[in-house]
């Protein structure tokens, strides 16, 4: 149980029931517990008694008493989402606050919905995020779905538009790790390759990587610029890199760091499987117990926040696949700088 404590109601809060304001700041507890706190005195706005209904305004007090702190998993969410997901998704929240919503994307999971995938995807699993909002969060970025790490969600339409606004103007800083085949040379650089889709029959999604002295001559291929820097390495097979997309295409890592010839380890569609350098670049399979999974996690997302204004800094750990292998290897998170282009 917590102690007792006090809180005041923000200035983007006010004009609501009480009993929702509740709801949002404490999402374990219970509407019957409200009404019996209300009815005892235990809740109390700037000194007194009030009911579950009543409405709060910007800057009032609230008294809070002793409240249970865990919340299971809901077993039932409007939309259907099994018990399993629900926990699944909400075990993912890195961070929250009535504002913004921090996931570390589980690997295997896509952002959005597509083909043959139903409901299983960030986006369609995000009513069991509400956390006692009435709208659901909304996505203001993606993740592809074999790769990991911090996705933002939005609580509101007005957050939602400001942080569309601060990923357009490139105001967030995105690192992601990666285990790579080989060793990129220079240590630290900038890749400038243009992208377009691929097309063909069979291609999917599948991004082409174009001279940037030819980007304005193709059709639809769009500038693209990914820094890098080499953090740790293994001989001259793989290197731990950190990645940071300065803009933000389709699979823009993937296709960039195959073109360079260090393609990202599990990365079947851009690195092929090959684990033998047979002269025209490294293959992205090293074999033994390293994980055939992409190894591309999204680290940390730095960013001024929407409301506050302060500076908001998310770092989420490996998924298990890639710990196994940095473990392997005998890499450790805190060896590494956590922006290693900060001083570049």
């Amino acid at each position: 149980m917590s102690g007792v404590q006090t809180r005041q109601v923000g200035t983007d809060e006010g004009a609501q029931r009480l009993d929702r304001w509740l709801k949002r700041q404490f999402p374990q507890i219970t509407q019957g517990l409200i009404e019996k706190a209300c009815r005892k005195g235990d809740i109390r706005v700037d000194g007194g008694r009030v009911k579950a209904s009543t409405r709060i305004e910007a800057g009032q007090s609230v008294r809070i008493p002793p409240l249970p702190e865990g919340a299971p998993a809901p077993a039932v969410v409007r939309s259907g989402i099994s018990a399993n997901d629900a926990e699944m998704i909400q075990q993912a929240v890195l961070w929250k606050d009535q504002h913004i919503i921090a996931l570390n994307k589980p690997p295997g999971l896509p952002s959005q919905g597509g083909s043959g995938q139903g409901g299983h995807h960030v986006d369609g699993l995000s009513e069991a995020l509400c956390f006692g909002y009435k709208e659901r969060p909304m996505l203001v970025h993606r993740l592809d779905k074999d790769t990991s790490g911090v996705l933002l969600l939005a609580r509101t339409a007005r957050v939602a538009r400001r942080l569309s606004e601060a990923f357009r103007a490139r105001q967030t800083r995105k690192i992601y790790w990666a285990l790579v085949a080989g060793v990129p040379t220079p240590a630290m650089g900038t890749i400038r390759y243009g992208l377009v889709k691929s097309g063909g029959r069979g291609a999917g999604e599948k991004m082409r990587c174009i001279h940037p002295g030819e980007v304005d001559q193709v059709e639809g291929a769009k500038r693209a610029t990914t820094d890098y820097a080499v953090l740790e390495r293994l001989a001259g097979r793989a290197t731990w890199v950190a990645l940071s997309p300065i803009t933000g295409r389709t699979h823009q890592l993937r296709a960039h760091m195959a073109e360079i010839g260090h393609p990202i380890i599990g990365d079947g569609k851009y690195g092929g499987a090959a684990q033998e350098n047979m002269g025209d670049g490294w293959g992205a399979g090293i074999g033994g117990e390293v994980s055939r999974k992409l190894h591309l996690h999204a680290r940390s997302l730095r960013l001024e926040h929407p409301v506050t204004g302060a500076m908001l800094s998310l770092t989420a750990p490996l998924p298990e696949h890639m710990a196994r292998t940095w473990s392997l290897f005998g890499w450790r998170d805190g060896d590494v700088p956590a922006d290693p282009f900060e001083d570049a």
